[in-house]
């Protein structure tokens, strides 16, 4: 990992920004190449997308949404610790999102004047969940609870088709779409997919029809990211959750093994996922550059870790103090932030711009990927500095209801004709003086 020194400097969030580790990435290039896709979809519906399947994924899968045979096998097959991890994920998860729900309100503005706060949950959601290098049944269970406790009606899963399961997706993703209820499943992945949600394929062989959406929600590569933004305004959307990071805040009291494992974890994804280690200590730096490469000889994945461990999206990043640390990871808006510094939690406190942040030394990044009771779906390339991890709200359509009654309107009727003379809409003024008896 390289290393970038920002001792002595003072700089502000955007110099920050240009100097830290950072992938390049050229979303408008992704969003050009996308373009045709979502055309041929939008134009061409099922049939276009298994062209597309056969041109980017190089095969067909037998229908665009899954058997129902296909699904309740694949729970049939599914190793039993496994399954029991996945439920115990899942019971997690509904307890943390249940958590985030709002409560409606009645506001009384005077006597008889009253606006109500609701928050209803749109009808249907479409859900990616990614199949690349990976399978992530993880992102089943973060992208359906979520919905599923905001309480909509539909829900959609699409995921991509897989050589090794005849053509459906990973059937490991199959089960948790089975053990969650999940029984609308599409074996479609990539920008097309983000398609065929936001414009729905049309038909009446219901193996291949898909109705569209009116949210789309998941990670996904630069692709997905770039067709989501593409699609954005037909449906919504959550946040642009692209290639996996994480900032590691550490001074020297964390346990080198820990922040190198911890690294790595995420280096594992992809060889364009970031891992940044923002510290004060040049010692424990190089404790943990040593612990590196001694856990990357022994790890799975080493060839793909090392890929992302070097390339100019990760590095060690040396400050002043954990001062000027808070200042570096704000201005990097990490998508995971580990905090593994004297008094974690006071430290955490001050974080304002990150995904998700993990506090202590025994609170790793995978712990919510999988399992803490959090989502894992978060924004990624500095959007946490304005978007949220995906939570119960993406669903939800905050309404608010309006109930006066004839005396309360006419308490604030000529204030109310002020305004509206003042803006030069006096129609606005007589809607109210009309109502006068």
């Amino acid at each position: 990992m390289r290393t970038i020194d920002l001792r002595g400097t003072t700089l502000s969030p955007s110099e920050l920004r240009d100097r830290l580790p950072r992938a390049e990435v050229d979303i408008e290039v992704a969003t050009e190449r996308v373009a045709p896709i979502l055309a041929t979809v939008r134009a061409d519906g099922a049939e276009g997308v298994r062209r597309l399947s056969e041109e980017l994924d190089q095969m067909v899968p037998h229908s665009l949404r899954v058997p129902r045979e296909v699904l309740a096998r694949s729970v049939e097959t599914l190793p039993e610790d496994v399954r029991e991890a996945l439920v115990e994920s899942i019971r997690r998860a509904r307890l943390g999102h249940e958590a985030q729900l709002p409560t409606e309100r009645t506001t009384a503005m005077a006597d008889g004047g009253l606006v109500h706060q609701r928050w209803v949950p749109v009808r249907r959601v479409g859900l990616y969940v990614p199949g690349g290098l990976a399978a992530y049944p993880s992102s089943v269970v973060m992208n359906v609870v979520a919905a599923q406790v905001a309480g909509v009606e539909s829900l959609a899963v699409t995921s991509p088709p897989q050589k090794d399961n005849d053509g459906w997706p990973d059937p490991t993703i199959l089960a948790a779409c089975e053990l969650l209820g999940v029984d609308e499943v599409y074996a479609v992945g990539g920008a097309q997919a983000v398609g065929m949600l936001a414009y729905g394929v049309p038909g009446d062989d219901a193996a291949n029809a898909c109705e569209p959406v009116d949210v789309v929600t998941g990670p996904g590569n630069i692709y997905v990211a770039a067709a989501k933004r593409a699609v954005m305004g037909v449906v919504g959307i959550d946040a642009e959750a692209g290639t996996t990071e994480i900032a590691v805040l550490a001074d020297a009291t964390a346990d080198p093994a820990f922040v190198a494992a911890d690294l790595i974890s995420q280096a594992e994804h992809d060889p364009a996922a970031a891992s940044v280690l923002v510290t004060d200590s040049t010692e424990l730096a190089d404790a943990v550059a040593a612990q590196i490469e001694e856990q990357v000889r022994q790890a799975k994945h080493s060839e793909r870790i090392r890929a992302a461990l070097g390339g100019p999206q990760s590095g060690v990043v040396l400050v002043d103090d954990i001062e000027h640390g808070l200042q570096v990871v704000d201005a990097y808006a990490a998508e995971h932030l580990e905090v593994q510094t004297a008094d974690a939690a006071a430290v955490a406190a001050r974080v304002r711009n990150a995904g998700a942040i993990f506090v202590g030394p025994y609170t790793p990044v995978p712990l919510g990927d999988y399992i803490a009771g959090s989502n894992h779906v978060l924004p990624t390339g500095g959007t946490a500095r304005f978007a949220s991890g995906l939570n119960v709200h993406a669903y939800l359509r905050s309404v608010q209801v309006v109930e006066y009654t004839a005396a309360a309107l006419e308490e604030v009727t000529d204030r109310l004709r002020v305004l509206a003379e003042a803006e030069d809409l006096p129609a606005h003024g007589t809607a109210a003086v009309i109502r006068r008896r």
